[in-house]
């Protein structure tokens, strides 16, 4: 174990102790409930990058800095603030479908997850990992040393094959529809940061088919 795996968990510990701790706890769900889009930019800019940073941990077997470490760390907040409005959008869509009955599932607590999981994931995920991959291209690119990067600069760069035939196709149906369902289960203010700590998962997940191939 390497001295960046203790600051690593340490970090992860301290985050997780701040959520569970009784007092700490009132303070986050208080906190989340009031102010729900700074909360999303903080879970997902914390636990996001630390999600990027383990997956590199994985995959080089060492801890390294990605150029650009808090213009990712921004984005990832950015994103989250997104999301925390995503989910919002479709979880009072999907329960205004199942009361008129333009979805079935009635009051089943597991039909409302799962659909919202679904087509949230269906609709919006694609174009959401889409971005944030061209923005993590661009980032490449700008600390590579590219001068005037064009839109098509960027979009030639990204493996388009691997990101619809992994991202998509595997991960939305294997990871992300299962882990947004059980995510759609808890109480709202929770749902947030299950999203941010699943993005450490799926880091992990990435990291590990990076380096099979």
């Amino acid at each position: 174990m390497k001295k960046g795996d203790l600051y690593w968990i340490l970090a992860f510990v301290l985050f997780a102790t701040f959520v569970i701790f009784p007092t700490t706890h009132e303070i986050f769900v208080n906190f989340t409930t009031n102010h729900p889009y700074i909360g999303g930019f903080f879970k997902f800019g914390i636990l996001a990058t630390m999600g990027e940073l383990l997956a590199i941990r994985i995959s080089t077997r060492d801890w390294k800095k990605p150029s650009g470490l808090i213009y990712r760390a921004i984005i990832w907040g950015l994103l989250g603030v997104v999301i925390t409005l995503m989910f919002q959008v479709f979880a009072v869509g999907v329960k205004g479908a199942l009361a008129s009955g333009y979805l079935p599932g009635g009051d089943s607590a597991i039909a409302f997850a799962f659909l919202v999981s679904t087509i949230m994931n269906l609709f919006f995920a694609p174009i959401f990992m889409a971005f944030h991959r061209y923005t993590d291209t661009y980032i490449d690119l700008y600390y590579e040393g590219k001068k005037n990067i064009t839109v098509d600069n960027v979009v030639s760069r990204i493996d388009w094959t691997g990101f619809v035939s992994f991202v998509i196709l595997k991960t939305v149906p294997f990871f992300w529809i299962p882990a947004h369902t059980v995510t759609f289960m808890l109480p709202p203010e929770y749902r947030v940061l299950m999203a941010a700590f699943l993005s450490i998962a799926l880091g992990a997940i990435l990291a590990f088919a990076k380096k099979k191939k």
